[in-house]
């Protein structure tokens, strides 16, 4: 039996490093540490993520699920208090483990007051910046990307037009399903093998029906969810979004996420009313983002196997 962790001392003194310099970026700009459940009634609806259920125990009252993010609730402390809040927590979800995953692992989230998601973008890049060092980044629309990269626009293709996109540059086989299907497709398997060499990018403004938890607003002729990711060598490094604040809406979407599921066979989740209670209170404008810490530690190292950077992986854990 392995009992010894997977990383020699340097990398765990490199993580503890990296923890000061984040606690000290978020303290020189008055933003509050907060520290948030990993257990919760709720688990979040949307049907690409799936999170572990802690079954009833001997003093459990009902099941509780780890939380796949800090979300839901920084979103309520928002609602109560107001102020800038950042957290550094263990996050876990029930998917592959390999070089780019680890079903538990860390995460930095942090909400702004204040803020859109293009301001956001900024602090984002000084935070990277700081830790990686100085090095340029660009910002392109998720539009303009599909359009410089592929000549298609991905706001108004038909999904037939996309699939023959596809078809182009993959093998998909007799693969059948609707638009975001194949944008996520075409994103995942032909765009961000190409951002790989394109150094740090922000790509934002992601098509309406792709919004999660972000605001839609008007963008030209179309509608897009203000959000983004950030990648850095071609690695998705944050998800960022504008924060939808109306509950009714945050609601719907929760129900649109269980129609999904149950398309899929995904056994359907409830939707969080204690977050839903908090919107309904009223969370102030703002912008919030999640970071994965340990991707950002194998970006710092220079390695590209998550495992490096984790004491004790998956299959050690």
């Amino acid at each position: 039996m392995n009992w010894r962790p997977g990383v020699e001392l340097a990398t765990l003194r490199r993580r503890a490093q990296l923890l000061n310099q984040i606690r000290a970026f978020f303290l020189e700009r008055d933003v509050l540490e907060v520290e948030t459940p990993l257990l919760a009634a709720a688990g979040v609806t949307d049907p690409a993520i799936e999170p572990f259920c802690v079954q009833r125990g001997v003093s459990l009252p009902a099941p509780r699920f780890l939380q796949t993010s800090p979300e839901y609730a920084m979103k309520r402390l928002l609602s109560a208090h107001g102020p800038a809040i950042y957290q550094v927590c263990k996050a876990f979800r029930d998917g592959e483990a390999g070089a780019r995953h680890n079903p538990e692992f860390t995460l930095l989230e942090w909400y702004r007051p204040g803020l859109d998601h293009h301001a956001l973008m900024e602090e984002v890049a000084e935070l990277v910046c700081g830790v990686l060092g100085d090095r340029p980044y660009r910002s392109i629309s998720y539009r303009q990307l599909f359009l410089q990269q592929l000549s298609v626009d991905p706001m108004t293709a038909t999904s037939q037009e996309l699939a023959q996109v596809a078809r182009q540059h993959l093998d998909p086989g007799d693969l059948e399903g609707e638009r975001d299907l194949w944008l996520d497709l075409l994103m995942s398997h032909v765009i961000e093998p190409r951002l790989a060499h394109q150094g740090m990018c922000f790509v934002y403004d992601y098509p309406s029906s792709q919004a999660a938890l972000a605001r839609i607003a008007p963008a030209g002729d179309v509608s897009v969810g203000q959000r983004f990711e950030l990648y850095v060598d071609g690695l998705e490094l944050a998800n960022g979004y504008c924060e939808l604040t109306d509950a009714a809406e945050q609601r719907s979407r929760f129900d649109a996420d269980n129609a999904h599921r149950r398309e899929r066979g995904l056994p359907e989740r409830a939707a969080d009313e204690q977050l839903l209670a908090a919107l309904e209170h009223g969370l102030p404008d703002c912008s919030g983002v999640a970071l994965g810490l340990d991707r950002l530690l194998m970006l710092a190292l220079g390695e590209t196997d998550i495992r490096a950077v984790l004491a004790f992986d998956w299959d050690n854990a």
